[in-house]
């Protein structure tokens, strides 16, 4: 079991709360389907879920099992080919383009395995893309990405590239630029698979203690011990949710 901080371990805490929060997305009968050649592929098949305010989820399931598609969905990357998804009350069923790209670049932070850092730009700088990606206008942009790499504890690292960091130290890097547009909700794909077992404990540190920030948490993972870290773990297979022990 790894450890974790008291605002983890407090699941009892977090249930008699959890009932009192608001909904961050709703998902009624999703569906996904994509055609392969001549074969159609269920990737997420008729799945419910409910994600509340504050909440740390982890899903897991192999690989096929329909949870990279269903993160895809909730970072408005893809659209569901049938059912109903709601958004803070709002349908975002069938929104266009521009209305996803909008909700990506200012209300969702994003969180990879690969980091997806841009080599030839700074650290401040991979930051900053978020808010130049998403057209905002701030004076003090340069003064909100400091503030950002120093809750990570990487602002002594702001004029580095890339490549003169650590694994560790990249994705703490990752998750600053997540968190640099003042998301509502933070999506981590695999965000610990290229780390070695200290630098996973600490990543996953790290993000328990933005839960006392009010910031939502969903994360996919094919690692049972990094789900331990989340306070409701969904297990999905065959684009089906097969168990969610916050039920």
């Amino acid at each position: 079991m790894p450890k974790m901080s008291s605002r983890l371990v407090d699941r009892p805490s977090f249930e008699m709360t959890m009932s009192d929060s608001r909904t961050v997305f709703e998902l009624q009968d999703i569906r996904r389907t994509y055609q392969v050649g001549s074969e159609f592929v269920h990737a997420i098949d008729g799945l419910d879920l409910q994600i509340q305010d504050g909440e740390f989820i982890a899903v897991i399931g192999t690989s096929g099992s329909g949870k990279s598609t269903l993160m895809h969905t909730l970072g408005f990357m893809d659209s569901p080919t049938s059912g109903q998804m709601s958004f803070e009350g709002e349908d975002v069923s069938n929104i266009g383009r521009g209305v996803r790209a909008r909700l990506r670049s200012t209300r969702i932070g994003f969180v990879f395995q690969s980091y997806n850092l841009l080599p030839k730009l700074s650290v401040l700088d991979n930051v900053l893309l978020p808010l130049i990606y998403g057209r905002q206008n701030s004076i003090n942009k340069k003064e909100l990405g400091y503030s950002v790499l120093k809750r990570v504890g990487m602002e002594h690292r702001a004029s580095h590239r890339p490549s003169q960091l650590s694994g560790g130290e990249r994705q703490r890097v990752a998750i600053a630029r997540s968190l640099v547009n003042k998301p509502r909700l933070i999506l981590a794909d695999e965000p610990t698979g290229n780390l070695d077992t200290k630098n996973r404990g600490r990543i996953m540190d790290l993000f328990g203690s933005l839960l006392d920030e009010g910031i939502t948490l969903a994360l996919v993972t094919h690692d049972d011990v990094v789900a331990q870290y989340a306070q409701r773990r969904i297990r999905m297979q065959d684009g089906k949710i097969v168990e969610d022990d916050g039920r």
